[in-house]
């Protein structure tokens, strides 16, 4: 019975590790806080914009405001091999951004992947906006 019980266990323990953790990206604290009049902000000044924001999140952030004027905020670390680091880029317009290890794209707008071999979104962060300041959290 012991035995039937030990081999029981071994084989959850080997089940629970799927590959379902590829293509995650790893879990970091991000904080970031800015006022709206910040300069690195600008092209955030109408539905459309995108910056990036580098020393945050894994590879740093993209920030985009969608053309209904909500803003969006993905962590720039590509789902495609998140274990390369490897930043996507905006496009232009920016409307996606593009993963130059891989070719995949994202789109911006909910970070879905729009163009192979992307499978996974890219990691959203909450973005909080009052009157003087946006902040994006996790």
């Amino acid at each position: 019975m012991k035995h039937l019980l030990a081999l029981l266990a071994v084989c959850l323990v080997l089940l629970s590790c799927s590959k379902d953790q590829e293509g995650r990206i790893p879990e970091v604290p991000v904080n970031f806080r800015a006022p709206l009049n910040d300069p690195r902000l600008a092209r955030l000044n109408s539905g459309g914009g995108v910056v990036v924001i580098t020393g945050h999140g894994v590879a740093g952030l993209i920030i985009y405001r969608r053309p209904d004027n909500a803003y969006v905020a993905f962590d720039r670390c590509s789902s495609v091999n998140p274990e390369q680091n490897c930043a996507v880029t905006p496009d232009d317009p920016g409307m996606t951004a593009t993963d130059p290890c891989s070719g995949a794209k994202f789109s911006l707008y909910d970070g879905t992947p729009v163009k192979a071999p992307a499978k996974r979104p890219l990691k959203q962060y909450q973005v909080i906006v009052t009157n003087f300041e946006i902040s994006v959290i996790n």
